[in-house]
């Protein structure tokens, strides 16, 4: 049972023209990953939503302030530091990620910066995503940012994790700290959740 854009604009409504750009990648991706159950689609559909500011964004906005970098990243920066790098996204990400997820040369952080509907991020994880989809993602790290990719990471992610399992349970809170390490924004993921239930009914 293939989603239908108007379900996604059901679900999504602030994702205007982007549902109907999404519908057909969406679809071959979860097709080649087994997310094809009203469960299954239902809570990958609302984390993808949440994710991806309902399919409008596909690339990190690093764009932070001082207060928000400090927040964020309380070990990374201190006043002087965030005061230094606020608003400026290359020097961000290319401190926030230098030295991890496998980033090992300068300016990794920046060029590996979080993409797609789930936010691949990190040298590690583009080299993983790209071998799993037949991907060059390592010179080629914005083919994520195209519709058909930043689908298709999505489902390779969830599939990597478990999440269909998961999924088939009914554990959602489970899910979403499988993809963000905690709860954050767990609200609006859970409104979207039931909107989608029920949207697939």
């Amino acid at each position: 049972m293939p989603i239908t854009e108007q379900q996604l604009l059901q679900i999504l409504p602030n994702a205007g023209r982007n549902a109907g750009v999404f519908a057909s990648a969406l679809n071959l991706a979860m097709d080649r990953y087994q997310i094809n159950t009203r469960l299954r689609m239902a809570a990958f559909i609302a984390q993808v939503g949440h994710e991806s500011g309902q399919l409008t964004s596909l690339v990190e906005n690093l764009n932070y302030s001082a207060e928000g970098l400090m927040k964020t990243w309380p070990s990374r920066f201190d006043l002087v530091r965030a005061t230094a790098a606020a608003r400026k996204p290359e020097q961000i990400a290319n401190i926030v990620y230098a030295g991890r997820m496998g980033n090992t040369e300068p300016g990794d952080g920046w060029k590996y910066r979080g993409r797609g509907l789930f936010q691949v991020t990190g040298r590690a994880n583009y080299t993983a995503c790209g071998e799993a989809l037949g991907l060059d993602l390592i010179n080629n790290p914005q083919l994520l940012e195209q519709p058909q990719y930043a689908a298709m990471s999505a489902t390779w992610f969830w599939s990597t994790r478990g999440l269909n399992t998961l999924a088939d349970q009914g554990q959602f809170v489970k899910i979403t700290r499988r993809i963000n390490g905690g709860l954050t924004g767990q609200d609006d993921r859970q409104a979207l959740y039931d909107k989608a239930l029920k949207v697939l009914a």
